[in-house]
């Protein structure tokens, strides 16, 4: 008995050391976070990551969190919480970049300057749920560059501010265009195999929230190869591998989650074929849920099949 108090004694030493090491890696010190709310912000990151896996590993845990931006993610959240010293240090670090990152994007200066604007005050947090001032920084959780992160923002809210725009367009505006309106085929009853969703819902949580948009952007909202490299700056040839590489990481990983839970590989591959229409949807709430970009629209899988063989 005293060998194993000993030993779990040291596990929580060597966690305790890990964690105080964290910490100082981030400088959180700097903006006012103690080691506490360090601590809870990276247990609400673990948890937010693993949802259906309440006991990770203390192994899994260390290397999840040893791979987080650790002072990009105490920036945010200082500034998330009103530090001023963070928001002056943000402030001299991202401005001109969200400047230059929105007139890549919309190549009009007045325009990039109402998106840049409009989107420093989300991050601002001029808004108020339950009197408090809700910041878009919270959302930010280090598993990719602040940077990066803040473009992939920057990109949904462009598009979000598009779609919302071609919403206010009249229906007689529209049919003096010559659009058409059809009646909405209504989708045949299914019903998905739970571990599927689990499984989807667990593969989805790990990706970056850039990865996530890549693919909303792609596969559902239904944007071309060169508009979305033009959005994340970069070459069309590096998002069609980006596409390819997720496409054949998460069929792995489904997969061999559906193993895990019972399935036989004929099984799990017939569910991925079989529930393809209902993964779909799941993919729309999975791929968004972390962006604010609520409008991305449904496509069927006849037109998706369409348009991958067209992109060849």
């Amino acid at each position: 008995m005293s060998i194993q108090k000993s030993t779990r004694s040291a596990q929580l030493g060597d966690g305790a050391n890990a964690r105080a090491a964290l910490y100082e890696r981030s400088c959180a010190a700097l903006y006012g976070i103690s080691t506490e709310r360090f601590a809870e912000i990276l247990d609400e990151i673990l948890r937010k990551n693993f949802p259906h896996n309440p006991s990770v590993s203390p192994e899994k845990t260390a290397d999840f969190h040893s791979g987080l931006h650790l002072e990009d993610l105490a920036l945010a959240r200082a500034c998330a919480a009103g530090n001023e010293r963070a928001w002056q240090d943000f402030i001299s670090r991202y401005r001109q970049k969200l400047h230059r990152m929105a007139l890549h994007i919309t190549r009009n200066g007045t325009h990039a300057e109402e998106l840049a604007d409009s989107l420093f005050a989300d991050l601002y947090g001029v808004g108020l749920r339950n009197g408090v001032r809700v910041s878009k920084l919270v959302s930010y959780t280090g598993r990719g560059s602040l940077e990066g992160w803040l473009r992939t923002v920057m990109a949904q809210e462009f598009i979000n501010r598009y779609r919302k725009q071609k919403r206010t367009v009249s229906l007689e505006e529209q049919t003096e265009e010559g659009a058409q309106f059809t009646a909405p085929v209504p989708a045949p009853e299914s019903v998905p195999d739970r571990r599927l969703e689990t499984v989807t819902d667990e593969a989805l949580a790990e990706l970056s929230s850039e990865d996530r948009f890549t693919l909303a952007a792609y596969f559902l909202d239904g944007r071309t190869l060169a508009e979305i490299a033009r959005i994340l700056g970069l070459h069309e040839s590096s998002v069609s591998r980006r596409l390819d590489r997720l496409a054949t990481a998460l069929r792995k990983r489904i997969l061999a989650g559906l193993r895990t839970l019972g399935m036989s590989h004929a099984q799990a591959t017939e569910a991925l074929e079989t529930d393809v229409r209902d993964l779909k949807l799941n993919l729309r709430a999975h791929l968004t849920q972390d962006s604010g970009a609520k409008a991305f629209p449904e496509r069927r899988i006849s037109d998706q099949n369409d348009r991958d063989g067209s992109n060849g």
